[in-house]
């Protein structure tokens, strides 16, 4: 089977300190007239870029959504408007990046962006879009943010729940990449080596949140894990986490988090390659361990704690069903609802 493997060009500031780097790399896209968007737990962030940036910085944004509403960004394009600002720098996790990908898709100017948590969207060139409760996702390269800037000392305050959902969304990206059908022999070190990294430093991050080093590996392993997923098609995990999560509005991190274990447990039965090499990263049933860690996190680990009605688990099968990711196993609605219904709860 012939695969083809596109590396599209990405840079990369990476260590501790490396905040310091958004001024130049925003005069090296040639920004003078900046966007700023910042989640607002960036807020502190945000404020250190803005007084570095000075008067290059014409609109601060500071409500970008889960799952990028296209009536949010359709507010940012009204203040926009055609040519009042030349990039966008982003400050945040996957809802603040979404927002930025999407001001550059409508207006073609150069993004630097600065994740805070370990979302791993930052190295795509794909962006979700919600319009009526119906996320969509599309890829194409001019998506891809120009340079990424990776600071660990940024994810120092970020807390245990969200240091842990926000890692396993990483993880997901890493294993569904390894059983996509385009998967090459460079997405299986990025994903085996970042499965690795996040799941050996996670448990270390969250006795002490404060090890920089610790940090520094989950960050390093999301960024691998982005990369899978900028080169690989996406499966079943995401499809159903696009589909939950743009019909009610669930939080990004959460729901992939309670989700991975049972699409797991799905699949690698019918991939034994992929649970085999899983098995040697973790030293053990990579079920288990994801859903250990899963298990672990304080917040919601069910459907059901996330307010998703049971009466709609048949329509989000019959969704998928209609219109499927690539799978390595065939998508049958009475096994699809069976899981479903686990992960509800």
């Amino acid at each position: 089977m012939v695969r083809i493997h596109e590396t599209p060009a990405n840079r990369v500031v990476i260590g501790p300190g490396s905040l310091g780097w958004v001024t130049d790399e925003v005069e090296r896209a040639g920004g003078t007239r900046v966007l700023l968007i910042a989640s607002r737990s960036a807020t502190a962030v945000a404020d250190t870029v803005v007084g570095a940036l000075g008067e290059r910085v014409v609109m601060r944004f500071d409500r970008p959504a889960v799952h990028t509403p296209v009536e949010v960004t359709d507010e940012v394009m009204a203040e926009v408007g055609s040519d009042n600002v030349d990039a966008v720098v982003a400050i945040g996790g996957g809802s603040a990046i979404g927002l930025s990908k999407a001001v550059s898709a409508r207006s073609g100017v150069p993004q630097v962006v600065v994740p805070t948590t370990y979302a791993g969207s930052e190295v795509t060139p794909v962006l979700g879009e919600t319009r009526d409760g119906v996320k969509t996702t599309r890829r194409d390269v001019t998506l891809l943010p120009g340079t990424v800037v990776y600071d660990p000392e940024l994810t120092l305050s970020l807390p245990a729940g969200l240091t842990l959902t926000s890692s396993l969304n990483a993880v997901a990206h890493s294993v569904e990449a390894l059983w996509a059908p385009d998967a090459t022999a460079v997405s299986d070190a990025l994903a085996t080596e970042s499965v690795q990294r996040i799941l050996g430093a996670l448990p270390l991050v969250l006795s002490d949140l404060r090890d920089i080093e610790a940090r520094r590996r989950l960050q390093t392993g999301a960024w691998l894990a982005g990369l899978c997923l900028a080169q690989t098609q996406m499966g079943l995990h995401h499809q159903l986490a696009h589909a939950l999560g743009g019909t009610f509005d669930l939080p990004h991190a959460e729901l992939h988090a309670l989700l991975l274990a049972h699409v797991m447990r799905f699949n690698l039965p019918h991939t034994p390659g992929v649970a085999a090499r899983l098995s040697r990263v973790v030293s053990g049933d990579p079920v288990v361990v994801v859903e250990d860690f899963a298990r672990s996190h304080h917040g919601a680990t069910t459907l059901r704690e996330l307010g998703v009605p049971h009466d709609r688990m048949i329509a989000i099968a019959d969704r998928v069903i209609a219109s499927p990711y690539p799978n390595p196993r065939p998508i049958e609605r009475g096994p699809l609802v069976d899981l479903l219904d686990s992960a509800w709860g």
